[in-house]
């Protein structure tokens, strides 16, 4: 009995220390996630590389700028024979070499290739614009799959800590009336069995809830340091335009957009290939600074030179072995393919939103009629606890009444967090998700 007095003492201190907690609004989640999230911050990361990658610095467009130095020292031993005999010696002869210079180049023509080439970076960044979109779109995804996991088996809780605490009156009407004879040792007996049960099933429910927290901590980068609640509240719209939502989806869906950038690519692509059947032209000047110290037996002591030299140059690859008609080739069937992939999607995602359509209005009726069967239980356990109490129906009855309430509170909280789930996977796909109220 005591131990039965326990468990319910521990329930009503889970529920005042519930009260306590900290209230994390679905607003506050998604701002700790966009902050937070390592799936974010790298695909963060990746969008600035390739942004330094659409740079003019790496476009190819600037000339390269070379400067060169360099100094040699010479120590030598020399024998000199002149035409009248006479022969000189020189033993440690030192001289020295100095030189400096500045070179340029610069493509002045390549067919247009660099032109190709740095609009394809420009759409590749864009192309990273998105697909950090995408990582976006789904990680908010995600923490909502597990916010909502995390409200559900909040209020589970709670039907199952009403659940405990019926069992538990129950025992104590059952251990008064065998104590004065109006009942048997059975009655009792079940009522323990009940409350046994009730309680492993919300203590099994409390460690979900834990593990739930703890994963959803994990989307925001582990940095909540404190035990915290969901609001379990929600509110849909029934008032979406199936036809303008559609629009949006065709218009704005991040797989359809990426598509269309890779479309661009390709044929920049195709356009770059074929700036290999033209000749390059390029520009290239140089400074330069020299000079000689000689040894004793050199003509000139000391020579100093300088200069400027410039100049045009072309070159022309008549034939490559077939390289570039290949390159070519491939790179047209790659757009096609990736234009019909386009055409696919469009028919992907039709399917795709008109079934997110109709889950969402289904899953949506079954919760107005889960909600509408849980004051069905409540009356019939009402009337049957009732009856309970004047004796007119047995424990059992009572309890199986008990479960139909039980199971109907938990029922409504999975229909409940489906409908909004399926509410938000059709966001998704429209690329509505961040522009709701939540």
């Amino acid at each position: 009995m005591k131990n039965k007095f326990f468990l319910l003492s521990i329930v009503l201190v889970v529920s005042n220390v519930i009260a306590q907690q900290q209230i994390l609004t679905p607003t506050e989640a998604v701002s700790l996630a966009l902050e937070n999230n390592y799936g974010i911050k790298l695909a963060n990361n990746q969008l600035e590389v390739a942004k330094n990658n659409a740079s003019i610095l790496n476009s190819g467009f600037l000339p390269t700028v070379t400067g060169n130095a360099g100094a040699t020292y010479n120590i030598d031993n020399t024998e000199a024979g002149f035409s009248n005999g006479n022969v000189t010696i020189l033993n440690g002869a030192e001289s020295s070499r100095y030189n400096a210079s500045v070179n340029l180049n610069y493509v002045l023509f390549d067919g247009l290739g660099r032109s190709y080439d740095y609009k394809q970076l420009q759409e590749r960044y864009q192309l990273s614009e998105l697909q950090a979109r995408e990582t976006i779109q789904n990680t908010v995804f995600q923490l909502f799959t597990i916010y909502y996991n995390v409200a559900q088996i909040t209020e589970n809780g709670v039907a199952l800590s009403q659940t405990l605490a019926i069992s538990n009156d129950r025992l104590r009407r059952a251990e008064y009336q065998f104590n004065y004879g109006q009942s048997t040792k059975l009655a009792v007996l079940n009522a323990e069995v009940d409350i046994n049960n009730d309680s492993i099933n919300l203590i099994n429910s409390n460690q979900e809830l834990k593990n739930s927290k703890r994963d959803l901590n994990v989307v925001f980068g582990n940095i909540l340091d404190y035990d915290f609640e969901v609001e379990t509240s929600i509110k849909f719209d029934v008032l979406y335009n199936k036809e303008a939502l559609f629009e949006k989806a065709k218009t704005r869906n991040i797989a359809l957009l990426q598509i269309e950038k890779s479309i661009m690519i390709s044929g920049y692509d195709i356009k770059s290939g074929k700036s290999a059947y033209l000749p390059t032209i390029g520009l290239n000047g140089s400074y330069g600074w020299n000079k000689n110290n000689n040894n004793a037996a050199a003509f000139l002591a000391v020579s100093t030179n300088t200069g400027v030299s410039g100049g045009l140059n072309l070159s022309w690859n008549l034939f490559d072995g077939g390289n570039t008609i290949t390159r070519v080739k491939n790179a047209q069937i790659n757009l096609e393919n990736q234009q019909l992939q386009k055409e696919q999607l469009l028919v992907n995602l039709e399917r795709d939103f008109n079934n997110t359509w109709d889950d969402y209005q289904n899953k949506l009726n079954i919760y107005k009629i889960r909600e509408d069967n849980i004051a069905t239980s409540q009356n019939n356990f009402d009337r049957t606890e009732e009856k309970f109490k004047l004796g007119q129906v047995n424990s059992i009855e009572f309890r199986q009444a008990q479960l139909n309430l039980r199971n109907a509170e938990l029922s409504r909280n999975i229909a409940k967090y489906q409908a909004k789930l399926a509410e938000l996977q059709m966001l998704q796909i429209s690329l509505e998700l961040l522009n709701v109220d939540f």
